[in-house]
Protein backbone atom coordinates (compact mmCIF):
# COMPACT_ATOMS: atom_id res chain seq x y z
CA UNK A 1 0.00 0.00 0.00
CA UNK A 2 1.57 3.53 -1.07
CA UNK A 3 2.64 5.17 2.38
CA UNK A 4 0.59 8.23 1.58
CA UNK A 5 -2.71 6.00 2.53
CA UNK A 6 -0.88 4.13 5.47
CA UNK A 7 -2.11 4.62 8.62
CA UNK A 8 0.22 1.91 10.22
CA UNK A 9 1.20 3.18 14.04
CA UNK A 10 -1.41 6.48 14.48
CA UNK A 11 -3.65 6.17 17.71
CA UNK A 12 -7.24 6.63 17.55
CA UNK A 13 -9.65 7.32 19.49
CA UNK A 14 -13.34 6.11 18.59
CA UNK A 15 -15.84 7.48 20.94
CA UNK A 16 -18.96 4.72 20.31
CA UNK A 17 -16.79 2.54 19.79
CA UNK A 18 -18.75 -0.71 21.01
CA UNK A 19 -21.24 0.38 18.68
CA UNK A 20 -22.51 -1.38 15.56
CA UNK A 21 -20.20 1.42 13.29
CA UNK A 22 -17.90 1.97 16.12
CA UNK A 23 -16.43 -1.63 16.48
CA UNK A 24 -16.66 -1.93 12.78
CA UNK A 25 -13.89 0.96 12.23
CA UNK A 26 -11.84 -0.62 15.16
CA UNK A 27 -11.25 -3.83 13.72
CA UNK A 28 -10.45 -2.43 10.16
CA UNK A 29 -8.02 0.36 11.98
CA UNK A 30 -7.06 -2.92 14.14
CA UNK A 31 -5.60 -4.31 11.18
CA UNK A 32 -4.35 -1.46 9.50
CA UNK A 33 -1.84 -1.32 12.22
CA UNK A 34 -3.69 1.39 14.11
CA UNK A 35 -3.34 1.19 17.85
CA UNK A 36 -7.19 1.93 18.92
CA UNK A 37 -8.62 3.38 21.93
CA UNK A 38 -12.28 2.48 22.30
CA UNK A 39 -14.33 4.62 24.38
CA UNK A 40 -17.91 3.80 25.80
CA UNK A 41 -20.15 3.96 28.89
CA UNK A 42 -20.91 -0.01 29.71
CA UNK A 43 -17.15 -1.70 31.00
CA UNK A 44 -18.73 -4.89 29.84
CA UNK A 45 -18.60 -4.41 26.10
CA UNK A 46 -15.85 -2.07 26.24
CA UNK A 47 -13.77 -4.95 27.46
CA UNK A 48 -15.37 -7.71 24.80
CA UNK A 49 -14.64 -5.32 21.95
CA UNK A 50 -10.93 -4.95 23.22
CA UNK A 51 -11.06 -8.36 23.47
CA UNK A 52 -11.88 -9.03 19.53
CA UNK A 53 -8.82 -6.27 18.71
CA UNK A 54 -6.26 -8.15 20.49
CA UNK A 55 -7.36 -11.68 19.15
CA UNK A 56 -6.87 -10.04 15.63
CA UNK A 57 -3.64 -9.08 16.62
CA UNK A 58 -4.19 -5.66 16.73
CA UNK A 59 -3.24 -2.82 19.84
CA UNK A 60 -5.94 -1.99 21.47
CA UNK A 61 -7.21 -0.57 24.86
CA UNK A 62 -10.29 0.62 26.55
CA UNK A 63 -11.73 3.41 28.49
CA UNK A 64 -15.24 4.06 30.44
CA UNK A 65 -15.89 7.61 29.30
CA UNK A 66 -19.02 10.07 29.58
CA UNK A 67 -18.89 12.28 25.93
CA UNK A 68 -21.16 15.08 27.43
CA UNK A 69 -18.56 15.55 30.63
CA UNK A 70 -16.08 17.53 29.96
CA UNK A 71 -14.25 16.10 33.04
CA UNK A 72 -15.08 12.52 32.05
CA UNK A 73 -13.17 13.29 28.65
CA UNK A 74 -10.24 15.14 30.05
CA UNK A 75 -9.59 11.84 32.72
CA UNK A 76 -9.54 10.20 29.32
CA UNK A 77 -7.13 12.21 27.46
CA UNK A 78 -4.79 12.20 30.42
CA UNK A 79 -4.71 7.91 30.28
CA UNK A 80 -4.31 7.99 26.19
CA UNK A 81 -1.56 10.30 26.51
CA UNK A 82 -0.24 8.18 29.27
CA UNK A 83 -0.83 4.71 27.38
CA UNK A 84 0.42 5.87 23.67
CA UNK A 85 1.86 9.40 24.08
CA UNK A 86 0.01 10.93 21.27
CA UNK A 87 -3.58 11.15 19.36
CA UNK A 88 -3.32 11.07 16.00
CA UNK A 89 -7.06 10.91 14.99
CA UNK A 90 -10.26 11.13 16.69
CA UNK A 91 -13.43 9.04 15.12
CA UNK A 92 -17.02 10.98 16.84
CA UNK A 93 -19.15 7.95 16.29
CA UNK A 94 -21.19 8.44 19.55
CA UNK A 95 -24.47 9.26 19.25
CA UNK A 96 -28.30 8.18 19.65
CA UNK A 97 -32.02 9.10 19.99
CA UNK A 98 -34.97 8.83 22.29
CA UNK A 99 -38.69 8.42 21.91
CA UNK A 100 -39.54 11.47 23.48
CA UNK A 101 -37.66 13.14 20.41
CA UNK A 102 -39.31 10.69 17.62
CA UNK A 103 -42.92 11.55 16.44
CA UNK A 104 -44.52 8.63 16.57
CA UNK A 105 -46.84 7.56 13.74
CA UNK A 106 -50.28 9.22 15.33
CA UNK A 107 -48.44 11.76 16.98
CA UNK A 108 -47.28 15.29 15.14
CA UNK A 109 -44.52 17.84 15.97
CA UNK A 110 -46.85 19.14 19.27
CA UNK A 111 -45.99 15.66 21.04
CA UNK A 112 -42.57 16.30 20.75
CA UNK A 113 -40.69 16.20 24.69
CA UNK A 114 -38.38 18.86 24.80
CA UNK A 115 -36.50 16.95 27.56
CA UNK A 116 -36.05 14.50 25.13
CA UNK A 117 -34.93 16.68 22.17
CA UNK A 118 -32.43 18.64 24.48
CA UNK A 119 -30.84 15.08 25.50
CA UNK A 120 -30.83 14.09 22.15
CA UNK A 121 -28.97 17.13 21.33
CA UNK A 122 -26.57 17.07 23.91
CA UNK A 123 -25.66 13.74 23.18
CA UNK A 124 -25.33 14.00 19.45
CA UNK A 125 -23.91 17.94 19.21
CA UNK A 126 -22.32 18.64 22.85
CA UNK A 127 -21.17 14.58 22.66
CA UNK A 128 -18.89 15.43 19.84
CA UNK A 129 -17.91 19.38 20.52
CA UNK A 130 -16.42 18.34 23.76
CA UNK A 131 -14.24 15.41 22.22
CA UNK A 132 -13.29 17.19 19.76
CA UNK A 133 -11.99 20.22 21.56
CA UNK A 134 -10.22 18.27 24.22
CA UNK A 135 -8.38 16.16 21.89
CA UNK A 136 -8.21 18.95 19.27
CA UNK A 137 -6.36 20.71 22.01
CA UNK A 138 -3.81 17.98 22.24
CA UNK A 139 -3.32 17.86 18.39
CA UNK A 140 -3.09 20.97 18.56
CA UNK A 141 -0.11 21.18 20.37
CA UNK A 142 1.27 18.50 18.04
CA UNK A 143 0.22 20.46 15.02
CA UNK A 144 -1.38 17.03 13.32
CA UNK A 145 -4.21 15.50 13.08
CA UNK A 146 -7.72 14.44 11.94
CA UNK A 147 -10.85 14.82 13.21
CA UNK A 148 -14.23 13.12 11.70
CA UNK A 149 -17.56 13.41 13.39
CA UNK A 150 -20.38 11.41 12.01
CA UNK A 151 -23.38 13.19 10.17
CA UNK A 152 -26.65 11.32 9.09
CA UNK A 153 -28.86 11.82 5.73
CA UNK A 154 -31.12 13.04 8.27
CA UNK A 155 -29.21 16.38 8.53
CA UNK A 156 -29.71 17.91 4.72
CA UNK A 157 -33.03 16.10 3.99
CA UNK A 158 -36.14 15.86 6.09
CA UNK A 159 -36.58 12.13 7.09
CA UNK A 160 -39.90 12.02 9.35
CA UNK A 161 -40.77 11.67 12.72
CA UNK A 162 -36.83 11.73 13.57
CA UNK A 163 -37.05 15.65 14.66
CA UNK A 164 -34.43 15.90 17.61
CA UNK A 165 -31.91 13.45 15.56
CA UNK A 166 -32.24 15.46 12.67
CA UNK A 167 -31.65 18.80 14.10
CA UNK A 168 -28.55 17.79 16.42
CA UNK A 169 -27.05 16.09 12.86
CA UNK A 170 -27.51 19.34 11.01
CA UNK A 171 -25.45 20.77 13.62
CA UNK A 172 -22.59 18.76 13.43
CA UNK A 173 -22.30 19.64 9.96
CA UNK A 174 -22.27 22.98 10.84
CA UNK A 175 -19.98 22.41 13.52
CA UNK A 176 -17.89 20.46 11.23
CA UNK A 177 -17.24 22.79 8.43
CA UNK A 178 -16.60 25.35 11.27
CA UNK A 179 -14.04 23.84 13.08
CA UNK A 180 -12.65 22.98 10.35
CA UNK A 181 -11.87 26.44 9.12
CA UNK A 182 -10.51 27.77 12.79
CA UNK A 183 -8.05 24.76 12.53
CA UNK A 184 -6.44 25.68 9.21
CA UNK A 185 -6.36 29.16 9.70
CA UNK A 186 -5.03 28.82 13.07
CA UNK A 187 -3.06 25.88 13.43
CA UNK A 188 -0.70 25.45 10.25
CA UNK A 189 -2.68 23.47 8.44
CA UNK A 190 -2.49 20.02 9.28
CA UNK A 191 -5.43 19.63 11.46
CA UNK A 192 -8.26 18.53 9.11
CA UNK A 193 -11.98 18.01 10.36
CA UNK A 194 -14.73 16.21 8.07
CA UNK A 195 -17.73 14.10 8.37
CA UNK A 196 -19.63 11.33 7.17
CA UNK A 197 -22.72 11.14 6.61
CA UNK A 198 -23.62 7.54 6.50
CA UNK A 199 -26.90 6.34 4.87
CA UNK A 200 -29.03 3.83 6.27
CA UNK A 201 -27.29 1.07 8.57
CA UNK A 202 -29.32 -1.12 10.44
CA UNK A 203 -28.02 -1.02 13.82
CA UNK A 204 -29.83 -1.70 17.39
CA UNK A 205 -31.26 1.47 17.66
CA UNK A 206 -33.26 1.09 14.12
CA UNK A 207 -33.60 -2.44 13.89
CA UNK A 208 -36.92 -2.85 14.90
CA UNK A 209 -38.00 0.93 12.69
CA UNK A 210 -36.60 -1.06 9.55
CA UNK A 211 -37.15 -4.57 10.16
CA UNK A 212 -39.93 -6.91 11.24
CA UNK A 213 -39.75 -9.87 13.51
CA UNK A 214 -39.50 -12.10 10.81
CA UNK A 215 -36.51 -10.13 8.72
CA UNK A 216 -39.29 -8.48 6.36
CA UNK A 217 -39.10 -4.44 5.79
CA UNK A 218 -40.81 -2.42 7.98
CA UNK A 219 -43.00 0.38 5.58
CA UNK A 220 -40.42 2.60 6.39
CA UNK A 221 -37.78 0.31 5.86
CA UNK A 222 -39.68 0.05 2.05
CA UNK A 223 -39.76 3.69 1.75
CA UNK A 224 -35.78 3.96 2.58
CA UNK A 225 -34.89 1.15 0.02
CA UNK A 226 -37.33 2.61 -2.57
CA UNK A 227 -35.27 5.67 -2.57
CA UNK A 228 -31.97 4.28 -2.76
CA UNK A 229 -30.44 3.40 -5.67
CA UNK A 230 -28.50 0.39 -4.79
CA UNK A 231 -31.79 -0.83 -3.78
CA UNK A 232 -30.19 -2.05 -0.27
CA UNK A 233 -29.45 -0.95 3.22
CA UNK A 234 -25.57 -0.64 3.72
CA UNK A 235 -23.01 -2.70 5.75
CA UNK A 236 -21.33 -1.21 8.83
CA UNK A 237 -17.46 -2.59 6.83
CA UNK A 238 -18.78 0.15 4.12
CA UNK A 239 -18.26 2.90 6.35
CA UNK A 240 -14.82 1.79 6.95
CA UNK A 241 -12.91 2.93 3.20
CA UNK A 242 -13.88 6.28 3.19
CA UNK A 243 -12.89 6.62 6.71
CA UNK A 244 -9.68 5.44 6.02
CA UNK A 245 -8.79 7.96 3.46
CA UNK A 246 -10.29 11.26 5.17
CA UNK A 247 -7.69 9.70 8.54
CA UNK A 248 -4.51 9.36 6.09
CA UNK A 249 -2.34 11.76 4.12
CA UNK A 250 -3.85 10.99 1.29
CA UNK A 251 -6.48 13.27 1.84
CA UNK A 252 -3.97 16.07 3.10
CA UNK A 253 -5.91 18.81 1.34
CA UNK A 254 -9.27 17.86 2.08
CA UNK A 255 -11.33 19.61 5.01
CA UNK A 256 -14.65 20.74 5.88
CA UNK A 257 -16.45 17.89 3.96
CA UNK A 258 -19.27 16.07 4.75
CA UNK A 259 -19.05 13.20 2.65
CA UNK A 260 -22.00 10.84 1.60
CA UNK A 261 -21.61 7.33 1.95
CA UNK A 262 -25.39 6.29 1.38
CA UNK A 263 -26.10 3.77 -1.98
CA UNK A 264 -27.41 6.97 -3.74
CA UNK A 265 -29.38 8.09 -1.28
CA UNK A 266 -28.65 11.57 -1.12
CA UNK A 267 -28.42 11.82 -4.93
CA UNK A 268 -32.09 10.34 -5.94
CA UNK A 269 -35.03 12.68 -6.31
CA UNK A 270 -37.48 9.60 -5.96
CA UNK A 271 -38.58 10.28 -9.89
Amino acid sequence: MSSKFSLENKVAIITGGTGVLGSSIAMSFCKSGVKVVVLGRHKDKIDQIVNQLLKSGGEAVGFECNVISKQSVEDVSLKVLKTFGKIDILLNAAGGNMPGATIGENQNIFDLSLEDFSKVTELNLNGSVIPSLIFGKIMAKQKSGVIINYSSMSADRVISRVVGYSASKAAIENFTKWMSVEMALKFNGKIRVNAIAPGFFIGNQNKDLLLNKDGSYTQRGNTIINNTPMKRFGKAEELNGAIHFLCSDASSFITGVVLPIDGGFNAFSGV
